[in-house]
């Protein structure tokens, strides 16, 4: 089992991410990933602290030397998948050959408005996501686009210097049936959801699968991972004060793709979601980071997926 950390840049300064990075690139963690996002999420009005993606992306490569580092996910609909590509290329450069990019379809409304992007209709932004994806396939793995679709055109357009890596790893991530998870089998090499019940992450999985196998993939040839709110106490009273503190109840979705509970049920949460087919585990950090939970999740609960 494989554990990274999706850290939302909100909210917090520049040194608390460092320390929460450092320990993460210390302790054994595989993955540091960030979001694509110019506004807080969920929306509050957008004047929260937010930093930018590809520069924090870029410090993120910089300030560690061990984890691989992502972003779960760039936004097709508001980023030219060429200047993604070679952001993407760069920050393998600073980093040594250690960068996975990842592609979405995006949601966040406000924010689009707020910068004068369009927000087309969710088949729209589906198609964006497929073509942006080749371009970038083309970029990354090729070292040329040239690309004529609806959305995007690009002519010759070159990646040089090519990335540190022979084929740089492309994830999509979204949890639509219909389109995102098809795409993924058809694209990329990795596919990625988010804050779902194990037992309804192991159906998207069986999606995926079958998205594989009706274009003539093996669908082992697909990496997967799922983004999990983590919300651990480090006793059970702290671990019941979070729980109170959750934006949502156990009726609510999302309330079963969170690490709730104590170090001993987080185990148990983890091992369900093994069981379900998960590859990698991210847990989802917002701040305050709470630094002692995760010292304890470092100490108590990663050790029982070693070996």
């Amino acid at each position: 089992m494989k554990f990274g950390l999706q850290t939302g840049q909100q909210d917090c300064t520049f040194e608390e991410l460092r320390k929460l990075w450092h320990l993460a690139d210390d302790s054994g963690f595989y993955w540091i990933s960030i979001w694509d996002h110019h506004f807080e999420s969920p929306p509050a009005g957008g004047q929260r602290p937010a930093f930018e993606t590809v520069a924090i992306m870029s410090a993120l490569a910089l300030e560690t030397s061990n984890v691989r580092v992502g972003c779960l996910v760039f936004s097709s609909a508001y980023r030219n998948p060429g200047i993604v590509a070679k952001a993407a290329t760069t920050i393998d450069h600073l980093s040594g050959g250690r960068v996975e990019i990842g592609l979405g379809a995006g949601w966040h409304e406000p924010e689009y408005k707020a910068f004068g992007i369009d927000f087309p209709s969710p088949r729209i932004r589906e198609d964006m996501l497929e073509e942006a994806a080749q371009i970038v396939r083309q970029m990354l793995h090729g070292g040329e686009a040239n690309f004529q679709g609806e959305h995007y055109q690009m002519t010759h357009a070159y990646n040089v210097p090519r990335p540190v890596q022979d084929k740089m790893p492309i994830w999509i991530g979204g949890a639509g049936e219909k389109r995102t998870i098809p795409a993924a089998a058809k694209y990329a090499d990795a596919w990625n959801g988010a804050y779902v019940a194990a037992d309804v992450f192991k159906r998207k999985l069986g999606v995926l699968a079958n998205a594989c196998e009706s274009i003539g993939r093996d669908p082992k040839t697909m990496n997967n991972a799922i983004n999990l709110g983590f919300y651990m106490g480090i006793d059970a009273k702290e671990a019941e004060q979070k729980r109170k503190n959750l934006p949502w109840g156990p009726e609510d979705p999302r309330y079963h793709g969170q690490i709730l509970g104590t170090p001993e049920q987080a185990i148990d949460q983890i091992g369900q979601f093994i069981e379900a087919g998960a590859e990698q585990i991210n847990l989802a950090m917002r701040a305050p980071f709470d630094m002692e939970a995760t010292q304890a999740f470092i100490e108590q609960v990663m050790p029982a997926f070693k070996g």
